[in-house]
């Protein structure tokens, strides 16, 4: 949504699944007098029109010469029981590229215009029909990569994490209650000061600090982590980006310097997505190719949130591969002990700040224990197990922070007695407003448009 001012009940349509040939294509309608202005392009408008809510009607929809575009069945949705809260009406057609444009093109030859980005989902929000973490949720569920994201981002679409702000703020309530009636006896105000209490005060402050640092637990499992894997040649890089994968994308070969580029593909780690990248082997070449490669590999692992460093544990150590370790100093990094299940000469410690793993790539052995680290190492000091959806974006994390601010505000200065409870009162009112931009009740419009512009047309 980039465009604010309009009217909100003018009819509009868009295509809401991918135009590309498929069974079924989907074109939504919704808007003040939308299921009236769609019979005038179906072949039975009065059966249209009389339709109940939540029902179906079979027919035909017509072009502007009453020719037949397409047999289809339209559902029929009334307000306000629809998920904009308008009529609403979705044209379910065949697949067909050329079929559902040219039902679309009816559509917009017949009162209605084209729905802009986000545009149906806040026509939902601006109707009471969802709060702006249900909103986000759409779109976060669209965007998921594993079955936990999907599932986070469920719970959040479910109402999860508005009834954990919904609470909080009934606790502020509370406590800005029993000031102000106490605020009324101005000739015991000295007293009150004295006797306030700020247990529940700090117990919205542990919650607050709960759920801004669920952000950075729940960016991950939104947009992945980068892992990747470095070694020497013939380490066995490409067998477990294949094994991790599990499908041959990476050429296997026992001949060095077989990968020149890196290869990137999406994984799940226990539901975590990883973005995992399979480089050149680290080696002096004088190949050209093989030595920009090389180079690519360096650069890459820089901009890692993890490195996977493997090292065939038939061989020393070499002073390569160490040093190559030691000198990560901003990436954490894990030392993948490969070919372990063959005549392993590898002992030796490779560094007590390095999380050792033995595995067979080929076998599959140690692959569960490899992810597990990998996991561990990212989510180190946060709580991943939490049973709610926590932060399910950085506006929401910036709003719950500007809470937490004035609520420990709050606590700090009842406590000091420098300042009257008239001060204790506007930090609760801010931070009320500020649990209140997190579901939308006090939003501006700039953050409104930035929040739906993102969505595709359809939504």
């Amino acid at each position: 949504m980039t465009n604010l001012k309009y009217t909100p009940e003018e009819p509009i349509v868009a295509i809401a699944t991918a135009l590309v040939p498929s069974a079924i294509g989907i074109v939504r309608a919704s808007g003040k007098n939308s299921i009236e202005l769609a019979s005038k392009i179906f072949s039975r408008p009065k059966a249209l029109c009389d339709a109940a809510g939540n029902t179906l009607v079979y027919g035909w929809i017509l072009d502007s010469q009453k020719n037949k575009i397409d047999e289809v069945m339209v559902g029929v949705y009334r307000a306000p029981k629809s998920f904009t809260g308008e009529d609403m009406v979705e044209v379910f057609c065949h697949g067909g590229v050329a079929v559902v444009t040219a039902v679309l093109n009816a559509f917009l030859a017949n009162g209605f215009r084209k729905a802009e980005r986000g545009e149906y989902t806040f026509r939902a929000y601006i109707n009471g029909k969802t709060d702006l973490t249900k909103a986000e949720a759409v779109k976060e569920i669209i965007d998921s990569k594993t079955d936990v994201s999907r599932g986070r981002a469920a719970g959040r679409l479910c109402g999860n994490l508005f009834d954990q702000i919904d609470s909080i703020k009934k606790s502020v309530v509370d406590v800005l209650g029993s000031i102000e009636v106490e605020i009324e006896y101005p000739e015991d105000e000295e007293n009150i000061a004295d006797y306030f209490d700020c247990s529940e005060l700090e117990v919205v402050k542990t919650k607050l600090e709960e759920l801004a640092s669920s952000w950075k637990s729940e960016k991950l499992y939104q947009d992945g982590a980068r892992v990747v894997l470095c070694g020497k040649t013939n380490a066995g890089k490409s067998s477990l980006f294949n094994t991790l994968l599990k499908e041959e994308r990476a050429i296997v070969s026992n001949i060095e310097g077989t990968t020149r580029d890196w290869l990137e593909s999406y994984a799940d780690f226990e539901g975590l997505p990883v973005r995992l990248f399979d480089t050149a082997g680290l080696r002096q070449t004088d190949d050209v190719i093989e030595a920009r490669g090389v180079e690519l590999t360096k650069d890459l692992s820089n901009e890692a949130d993890v490195i996977l460093y493997l090292v065939d544990s038939t061989k020393e150590l070499s002073d390569d591969d160490r040093k190559f370790i030691e000198n990560q100093k901003n990436v954490p990094v894990i030392a993948v002990l490969n070919k372990c299940d063959e005549n392993s000469v590898f002992n030796e410690e490779i560094s007590s700040a390095v999380k050792t793993v033995k595995i067979s790539a080929k076998k599959g052995i140690g692959i569960e224990e490899l992810v597990h680290s990998v996991k561990e190492l990212l989510f180190s000091g946060e709580n991943k197990i939490r049973e709610q959806s926590g932060l399910g974006s950085a506006r929401q994390k910036k709003s719950v922070e500007e809470a937490l601010e004035r609520i420990s505000h709050a606590i700090e200065i009842s406590k000091s007695g420098e300042y009257g409870l008239d001060a204790v009162v506007q930090d609760l009112e801010d931070a009320l407003d500020s649990l209140g931009e997190v579901t939308g009740d006090v939003t501006p419009d700039d953050v409104l448009g930035n929040i739906f512009s993102r969505f595709c047309v359809g939504k």
